[in-house]
């Protein structure tokens, strides 16, 4: 009897277990599914930048020397021609003083020339000339007296040294009173050394103002780099200033993104620091030249309304660009595309009266989790996620609340690209 009981057990178990078998390979497997829908579909790009102004600008001294004092503290705003540091100039008073006193003395060198040397080198060439005709009228009567006899060869040969002599002193009075005009040598050696005064005094005062660095326009200081009692030499920056001007935001973007931007797309931005306070931007240029190095552009953005009050240079942002828009379209999560989903032309897999059928469609917008579909696919085809049974195979499209989430997910990672370059 226990055997009889035994050999029926053993044969419906059998038999069950052929009928799971049975079942277990003749069951339609549940594959997640997405019915097609028209929905909105954006593309963005979001990067790193930070806020600067268009110009900055280093001030140094070109002079060695102490410095007196520091009349500016970090943060202040100055004026075009503001004090900022005082250096020692003692030593540069006195070197002007002494270029005055020159430029003094050949000034009143070249008035005299031009007053009483004129008189003088008249006066001269008068005197010499009178000497000259007394000369030749002592001449003429001693000559004279030599050729009656009455006086020798000797007093002839004095009176004729004599006559040579004046003839001299004439000529170099008149020499004189020549290089006493406005083209003389005199006067132009006059001028000479007094442009070279001059010039000595114009110096001297270049030298004296450089003590004293100011600001070359409206600007606000950002760095402090020296203090008083220090000694500072030329080509050492001892302060860092922002010229006021419209604040900017500067990013370096990744160079495959390139084709989606283009000047004046507006943006909005807004700082780590103040995460809550969104403002826009647009962009102002896109530079012609690519970082080799880092494979990045550069791209600056200008405000189209009042700036936050809050902004610092140097600060960081966070800036979202949209480059792309639909506002109704096909939209498939990337997860449901087969092979090569680079190109413009891709499968997808769709159940289609209870079977899996492959689909060829064209591709538009395309974002990091969702796609735009052009044409091979209309609203309410559902198209099949993950792993999928074979094209012609039985299949259940599961287009529950979690696989339909599959969908949301996609479109909330596909709304923006992210470009993570940083500063």
């Amino acid at each position: 009897m226990f055997r009889r009981t035994t050999i029926i057990a053993l044969v419906v178990f059998t038999f069950i277990a052929a009928v799971g078998t049975g079942w277990w390979m003749t069951r339609t497997p549940s594959v997640p599914a997405i019915s097609i829908r028209h929905a909105p579909l954006v593309r963005t790009l979001q990067f790193s930048a930070r806020v600067a102004t268009s110009s900055r600008v280093d001030i140094g001294s070109t002079l060695t020397g102490r410095v007196i004092s520091v009349e500016v503290l970090e943060g202040a705003q100055v004026k075009k021609g503001d004090l900022l540091i005082r250096l020692e100039s003692d030593e540069l008073k006195a070197v002007l003083e002494q270029a005055l006193a020159n430029e003094q003395q050949a000034s009143a060198k070249l008035s005299g020339l031009r007053s009483t040397g004129r008189t003088a080198a008249q006066s001269a060439v008068a005197q010499a000339n009178s000497v000259l005709l007394a000369s030749q009228a002592d001449f003429q009567r001693t000559k004279a007296l030599v050729e009656k006899e009455f006086l020798s060869e000797a007093r002839l040969d004095e009176a004729k040294r004599a006559l040579a002599v004046a003839q001299a002193q004439l000529a170099s009075a008149q020499a004189q009173r020549v290089a006493n005009t406005d083209q003389g040598t005199d006067i132009a050696q006059a001028q000479a050394q007094l442009a070279l005064a001059s010039s000595a005094t114009t110096a001297a005062k270049a030298r004296l103002a450089q003590a004293t660095l100011t600001s070359p326009a409206d600007a606000r200081i950002l760095n402090r780099l020296v203090e008083p009692g220090q000694i500072v030499q030329p080509g050492r920056a001892l302060m860092s200033l922002a010229l006021i001007s419209p604040m900017q935001m500067v990013a370096q973007v990744d160079e495959r993104n390139l084709d989606q931007l283009q000047v004046g797309q507006t943006a909005t931005a807004l700082a780590d620091a103040y995460p809550n306070q969104r403002f826009v931007v647009k962009i102002q240029s896109i530079s012609p030249l690519v970082n080799a190095q880092r494979g990045a552009i550069e791209v600056k953005f200008s405000h189209l309304q009042e700036l936050p009050t809050f902004l610092r240079e140097d600060m960081t942002l966070s800036i979202e660009v949209e480059t792309a828009r639909r506002d109704r379209t096909l939209v498939v999560p990337v997860s449901a595309l087969r092979g090569n989903s680079s190109t413009n032309t891709v499968m997808v897999q769709i159940e289609r009266e209870g079977r899996v059928e492959e689909r060829k469609i064209r591709l538009g917008l395309r974002t990091l989790g969702a796609v735009e579909v052009l044409e091979g696919l209309s609203e309410g085809d559902l198209v099949l996620i993950g792993a999928t049974p074979k094209p012609g195979n039985r299949v259940h499209a599961d287009t529950s609340a979690m696989a339909t989430s599959l969908l949301r997910k996609a479109e909330d990672a596909g709304s923006a690209m992210t470009n993570a370059i940083g500063r």
